[in-house]
């Protein structure tokens, strides 16, 4: 079947932008947005236009996604929606708009951090450079225990939303591995979920610390366990 042009301005630019990655870049190709921007000169909007069609399932990697890219690079991985025919350009429920009312409540009910990396507004990342511009909110899929899934709400950094880090919950089971807890256990998963943060108790940090020790003191601390285990 024969594409519509993209050049044709009857088309929406959304329509028309995933026209041109079709015809003009091809799946595995590399554009720039100085590239896209040329191409429409009179669409101020077009790279967010852009980025729209991943909501349709088109799959479009910056260089957060693939290392490999230049800052100022994109690439055109895999076609979603044929948005040009009619009846495809719809977006799925989950993919519809919050109301400020509702994000705000989500950031709000997960204390304002990302809940997939544990940062706040501004703060720095643990394990790479960075920090966070921004929070926004996530659709987090759930396999829920009758076996149907549903997409609900949850906070997330600028970069774990980029990278579409978070995937789908198994909330049946996790729930059996709840349940398969020792009474112990669960008391302290439930201090944990009081406050919405996990301590590392004294064995913990004494293991950490035999891990750390050269081969004969760690036979010491072997010994001074073993004795204690035997009295």
């Amino acid at each position: 079947m024969m594409l519509p042009s993209w050049e044709n301005t009857k088309l929406g630019a959304k329509i028309r932008a995933a026209l041109w990655l079709e015809h003009e870049v091809g799946v595995g190709g590399i554009f720039t947005k100085a590239r896209l921007r040329q191409a429409f000169p009179e669409n101020t909007q077009i790279d967010r236009r852009v980025r729209e069609l991943r909501d349709h399932g088109w799959r479009i990697d910056t260089s957060r996604d693939d290392p490999s890219l230049k800052q100022e690079e994109q690439k055109y991985v895999a076609k979603g929606a044929e948005i040009w025919i009619p009846g495809q350009a719809s977006l799925p429920r989950h993919k519809t708009g919050l109301s400020q009312a509702q994000r705000s409540k989500v950031l709000s009910d997960d204390g304002f951090l990302c809940r997939t990396c544990g940062v706040g507004v501004a703060e720095k990342y643990i394990d790479g450079p960075g920090s966070s511009k921004q929070l926004g909110v996530a659709r987090r899929e759930v396999l829920l225990p009758d076996g149907t899934a549903e997409y609900q709400l949850e906070t997330a950094c600028s970069r774990c939303i980029t990278s579409g880090a978070g995937d789908a919950v198994d909330l049946a089971g996790t729930l059996a591995a709840v349940a398969a807890l020792s009474p112990l256990e669960k008391g302290v998963l439930a201090g944990w979920i009081t406050e919405d943060r996990r301590t590392r108790g004294s064995l913990e940090l004494l293991w950490g610390i035999y891990r750390t020790l050269p081969a004969a003191s760690r036979q010491a601390i072997h010994d001074a366990v073993s004795d204690s285990a035997q009295q």
